[in-house]
């Protein structure tokens, strides 16, 4: 007993690893962001320079449902492990990419062409990594502690995006604005190259689940493909879509968006508003765990409720409340309400989803439904965001996050109570 928990918690912790990576090189692309928009987009105000910044943001996000398809498949015909190594392989050479691509005033147009194709790569790794990672934790863990264990995979989501506000800080002490504006942002994408390299080594060394191993040795399991998805599971597939809309949306307003938000609207300088979602994004993580545990007692639904509620009734408000403050103290608290808030979808959707689907296509149940939902509403949320900032309507971004985080409240009144029908049978 000992030892096999021992060899869960190495899976647990090698699987959630490669996570970090990977996540880590996603975020450095919106954090260094204030400093290299210009180097790839010299024209236009600051606002300007960060919308189209943001735009090759989301498109990122348009092409992971295709990796999301295309790695789903492999992970439910091949195993979750080469899922996972496949997947850290792009994110690799997509940071590499951009960390040695030349600025506009040396290429030209060559050189947003090619940050436009770096992220291309690394939005099909994410696509590929989300299923297979959701998948590969919660099949691995012990069934008492599904919702516990599988939280470390926004731990990991949480901890690559403040490690990479992290290291944004550190950089901003030691180089200061000008080194950082000219050449310190490319740090960030080389070294989200170099722990890739790591954990490509790590992910080779891990056990396959259980669950995979059961499905692949029946002569008769069915084929994992997108049309046999949506044949055989539609009601699944499009919960994810409708339990995910809010929650993503919401995710990146109060995260990925918040920090330029802060910058950009409230009137921090740039170092403040890094500090303060660095900070809070350091409590979020630790509130992961608790959450998930939590939904081993009581259940999924009650917490999925619970930000399906808070995010409808609380954005507006804290939004509103945001622009109009200028004490970090005032900033982080409100930042950190939104954070609490959003805990309650994040801890647990992972779990929830892989819950949802059999085993022959689970990774493809979990990734393709919630990519399409991403791209639709999460990696286009800064985007809109910036866009109604630019219009004059910043404010209608706030009713916009409402609106998506009370149709997905529905879902979660309506669904079922994965914990006690889940499809996971191994554990």
């Amino acid at each position: 007993m000992v030892k096999q928990r021992q060899s869960v918690l190495k899976n647990i912790i090698g699987g959630s690893a490669g996570n970090l990576v990977e996540w880590f090189d996603w975020y450095v692309y919106s954090a260094f962001a204030l400093y290299f928009a210009s180097s790839f987009f010299p024209e236009g105000d600051a606002t300007a320079q960060l919308l189209q910044t943001a735009a090759i943001f989301a498109i990122g996000f348009v092409v992971r449902p295709i990796g999301a398809w295309l790695m789903g498949i492999y992970a439910d015909r091949r195993g979750r492990k080469a899922g996972l190594t496949l997947s850290v392989s792009l994110m690799c050479f997509g940071s590499l990419l951009i960390a040695i691509a030349p600025t506009y005033a040396q290429a030209g147009i060559l050189s947003p062409a090619i940050l436009l194709l770096a992220r291309i790569i690394q939005g099909l790794s994410l696509g590929g990594e989300y299923g297979s990672s959701a998948t590969y934790l919660s099949e691995i863990a012990d069934r008492d502690r599904r919702g516990f264990w599988s939280s470390f995979q926004y731990v990991t989501i949480i901890g690559g995006q403040l490690a990479a506000l992290g290291l944004l800080v550190v950089l901003q002490l030691l180089l200061g604005e000008g080194a950082m504006q000219a050449w310190g942002w490319r740090i960030g994408f080389f070294a989200g190259a170099v722990l890739a390299v790591v954990v490509f080594i790590i992910r080779r060394r891990l056990d396959e689940t259980q669950s995979f191993a059961n499905v692949a040795a029946r002569p008769d399991r069915r084929k994992s493909s997108a049309r046999n998805l949506f044949r055989h599971h539609p009601r699944e597939a499009l919960l994810v879509i409708a339990l995910t809309a809010g929650g993503t949306a919401s995710f990146y307003a109060y995260t990925i968006y918040l920090q330029k938000f802060l910058a950009n609207t409230s009137g921090f300088d740039r170092a403040t508003a890094s500090q303060i979602m660095t900070a809070a994004l350091a409590l979020m993580l630790l509130m992961q765990p608790v959450a998930g545990r939590l939904s081993d007692r009581l259940g999924r639904k009650p917490l999925m409720i619970f930000f399906g509620v808070c995010a409808t009734l609380f954005t507006y408000p804290i939004f509103v409340a945001l622009e109009q403050t200028d004490s970090v103290a005032v900033a982080f608290a409100l930042a950190l309400a939104s954070l609490v808030i959003v805990t309650g979808y994040t801890s647990i959707n992972a779990i929830v989803k892989a819950e949802l689907f059999p085993a022959d296509i689970r990774a493809l149940g979990v990734a393709l439904p919630y990519a399409i939902a991403n791209a639709v509403f999460g990696g286009s949320a800064e985007y809109v965001a910036l866009y109604l900032k630019d219009v004059g309507h910043e404010r209608w971004f706030y009713i916009y996050i409402s609106a998506l985080a009370a149709c997905s409240l529905i879902a979660y009144i309506r669904m079922r109570e994965t914990r006690t029908s889940s499809l996971i049978e191994e554990g």
